[in-house]
């Protein structure tokens, strides 16, 4: 019994890919829309490999509003987004701010306004930690609470907040317009900002996982890098951080985990009419990068090369969660530990070295089979 169709931005991404693929499992119909721009068709089939069912796909731009119509036109039956299209690099967000802002902002605006045209009334937003900033600035603020005040440091996180700013006055003016008209459906518009922590790791099958096709931004696919021969060395950035061995702390969440959070999500704004609501997404355990180091190097039997360089503009010393809130309200917490991700990571990394372009391992596929 397929339980409701979805739209989801950005599927063929990360953080994307195994939402898509959570989604299938728990039975919804699955349409993705992305541009390839950073991702692989190909993980459309892997994600037939996992669950037996593939989702349908459309090749556009997040801008382009005709082309989401076209797509909400053919599937009348979607009553949900999952939102991740995005460009997502703190670092290049310094470098191409009005880009970020296009892409991110256009790109969430052009979509409100598709979905608002076609009367689907749910959204989960990927957000990002990034939207705290620096939360040490206040007292007692780490771990992050989501009443934490907002104040990114960086482009990319002041997209991600922005964006959530236009989602919450978008759904409660749907909401409020409605009701001042005396007409129903009010309750039917609801949103999720979900901020999350460090996403890592692979599928434990190893057909699936992280394929960035430039330079990957986040640690731990470097490291695989590194381990794998195709980057010399890791650079740490900053060991001057107020921490145990000077390097930032960050809390980092397996990626099904975290993919499974957003699913949760949606169901809590189908089954509860919430309004707007923000989750945090985390483990609540911080881990410094030198930790991750560790913790990676020992998965892989040796010790990885690292370097340290200068902190980069908008990096702060803290970002771990308090997933309080949606442990409570979502029954959701983080099943799978940092072990599991850098194992995960290291099966997908080492037995596909050259990602999506190339066959999964025969034996991973056969497994699968059974």
């Amino acid at each position: 019994m397929v339980v409701g169709s979805v739209l989801v931005t950005g599927g063929t991404g990360y953080i994307g890919s195994f939402t898509a693929l959570a989604l299938l499992e728990a039975d919804y119909k699955v349409v993705i829309v992305d541009n390839l721009y950073n991702s692989s068709k190909e993980v459309l089939n892997r994600i037939e490999l996992i669950c037996g069912k593939k989702p349908a796909f459309y090749e556009a731009d997040m801008t382009d509003e005709a082309a989401l119509d076209k797509v909400f036109a053919e599937h009348p039956d979607i009553d949900s987004v999952i939102h991740f299209g995005a460009l997502k690099a703190v670092g290049e967000s310094g470098e191409i701010p009005l880009e970020y802002y296009r892409v991110n902002v256009g790109g969430s605006i052009a979509l409100l306004r598709s979905m608002t045209k076609h009367n689907v009334t749910n959204i989960v937003f990927s957000s990002s930690a990034t939207v705290y900033g620096d939360a040490t600035r206040f007292p007692n603020m780490i771990p992050i609470p989501e009443h934490c005040p907002i104040g990114p440091t960086n482009p990319y996180g002041r997209t991600k907040s922005t964006v959530e700013a236009i989602i919450t006055d978008h759904i409660n003016a749907q909401r409020n317009n409605l009701t001042k008209k005396g007409e129903p459906g009010a309750e039917k518009w609801n949103a999720a900002l979900l901020r999350y922590f460090n996403p890592s790791g692979a599928h434990p099958s190893g057909v699936i996982g992280e394929n960035p096709l430039g330079v990957p931004y986040n640690l731990l696919p470097l490291l695989a890098q590194v381990a794998i021969g195709k980057r010399e060395k890791l650079l740490v950035f900053g060991d001057d951080y107020a921490s145990k061995d000077g390097t930032a702390i960050r809390d980092y969440i397996h990626v099904l985990d975290l993919s499974r959070g957003h699913l949760v999500a949606l169901n809590y704004l189908r089954e509860k009419s919430p309004g707007v609501k923000a989750w945090n997404l985390g483990s609540g355990r911080g881990s410094t990068v030198f930790e991750m180091i560790k913790a990676f190097s020992d998965v892989v039997g040796r010790p990885l090369a690292y370097e340290v360089a200068p902190r980069r503009a908008g990096d702060v010393l803290d970002l771990t969660a308090n997933p309080t809130l949606a442990n409570q309200e979502l029954n959701w917490k983080t099943e799978l530990t940092l072990e599991d991700a850098c194992a995960d990571l290291w099966k997908w990394t080492e037995n596909n070295p050259e990602g999506y372009n190339q066959q999964p391992p025969k034996e991973f596929v056969d497994a699968l089979k059974k």
